[in-house]
């Protein structure tokens, strides 16, 4: 099931203010991943789905191993100062472990994290790269019973679609597929109106709207 979108940014003021111009509403709550020496901001999407723009923490420590969603790349970053980008899907299961082993196999590794009076088990892969680009979704898995997004403030804010093109769409999309997905984005081939990468049709209070 989809639990969150992810939005990287050069800094989190920046990320926050793309989201804000684009959606009408302000980003809220969210805030400092130790481990990771990042920090967040949130928006609700749902009863279990948020989005959240997440950028490295210039008042954080180095982590001991690399940083999720590709923020160690110094490419990536190069990229992300031009502008805050929608660069992967999450989605929950009840056994992060076998999944993991399944769909990214030895590249992976799960590891406990947390943030304030949250916890969760989250599969990285050894490099910090993102699985098909950041069109194959990662995998979280929740301690408890209450799922963040249900103590968030509610903006009205709710997903539409989700839509990623990539240069090997077929491989993506039977990747997905195989992990019982595919019903919750809309794969498509790279094109000059399409490019690579995930796009985001919302619904907002001021009416619908796209992050990409």
């Amino acid at each position: 099931m989809l639990d969150h979108l992810v939005i990287a940014a050069y800094s989190l003021d920046k990320g926050c203010a793309h989201v804000q111009d684009c959606l009408g509403v302000p980003m809220i709550g969210g805030g400092k991943h130790a481990a990771m020496g990042t920090h967040n901001r949130v928006l609700k999407l749902g009863p279990d789905q948020y989005l959240e723009v997440i950028a490295i923490d210039p008042e954080g420590r180095q982590p001991k191993f690399r940083r999720w969603f590709n923020l160690d790349d110094p490419g990536f970053q190069a990229r992300l100062k031009i502008r805050p980008r929608l660069i992967t899907w999450v989605v929950r299961t009840d056994n992060v472990d076998a999944l993991a082993e399944a769909i990214y196999g030895q590249r992976v590794c799960v590891r406990p994290m947390q943030r304030d009076g949250l916890r969760w088990r989250f599969a990285f892969t050894d490099d910090g790269s993102m699985p098909g680009d950041g069109l194959i979704p990662h995998l979280i898995q929740w301690d408890g019973r209450i799922h963040p997004a249900e103590k968030m403030k509610d903006a009205g804010c709710r997903l539409l679609r989700l839509d990623g093109a990539h240069s090997d769409a077929v491989y993506v999309k039977r990747v997905v597929s195989a992990m019982g997905l595919d019903h919750l984005i809309t794969f498509h081939p790279v094109s000059k109106q399409r490019p690579p990468g995930l796009s985001a049709r919302i619904k907002t209070p001021a009416g619908e709207a796209v992050l990409d």
